[in-house]
């Protein structure tokens, strides 16, 4: 709860703060911090089994602010940002780090929602129908498709040992940040 509902705070700072930054520019800075936070997934020690997460709620309230404000500047639910500061400097057990942040998204998300649809209120050339700048029929399709395989994704992380479910997060990390930043684009490759 203090992770989330601090995220959402901040979040709705991230999002009004975000209306006033280039496209380009929130773009690459969404790739560079979701690189830096798969190098760092990458390089770290594993968390020993023994370790317990850390009993912090002024750790937890500050991190969670902080959080909540790169996703809404960056307008993703966060789970690749929350999931290394879990599991890195809370000391959550991956598994664990995963399902919270799933949790935490649900708040860090309406929290961005909150910022977008009252920074993009009377912005011109948006297709409608839309609340500021929240479309509602592209979101209509994404929810459609992806709370179904949120199931499918959350069934198959049960099943997979953490160490297998870390890889496959880093390796999903470095691809989403080299196709922000524009890496594939620029070797000219179709990925």
């Amino acid at each position: 709860m203090y992770l989330g509902g601090f995220g959402l705070i901040g979040a709705i700072g991230g999002a009004t703060a975000a209306a006033h930054i280039p496209g380009m520019i929130l773009k690459i800075a969404f790739g560079a911090a979701i690189l830096l936070g798969g190098i760092r997934m990458l390089t770290a020690k594993p968390v020993k089994v023994e370790e317990q997460p850390k009993d912090s709620p002024r750790l937890w309230a500050a991190l969670g602010f902080l959080l909540g404000v790169v996703t809404g500047l960056i307008g993703i639910g966060g789970g690749v940002l929350m999931v290394p500061v879990m599991v890195l400097f809370l000391k959550f057990k991956m598994h664990q780090a995963v399902g919270t942040s799933t949790a935490m998204m649900i708040l860090t998300a309406t929290g961005g929602l909150i910022g977008y649809i009252v920074n993009g209120l009377g912005v011109s050339g948006i297709p409608s129908p839309h609340l500021g700048y929240f479309h509602l029929w592209s979101w209509l399709c994404l929810a459609a498709t992806s709370i179904p395989m949120a199931l499918v994704g959350a069934r198959t992380a049960h099943k997979l040992p953490a160490k297998q479910l870390r890889i496959i997060f880093i390796i999903v990390m470095f691809y989403m940040g080299l196709k922000m930043i524009g890496v594939f684009s620029w070797l000219h490759l179709p990925i």
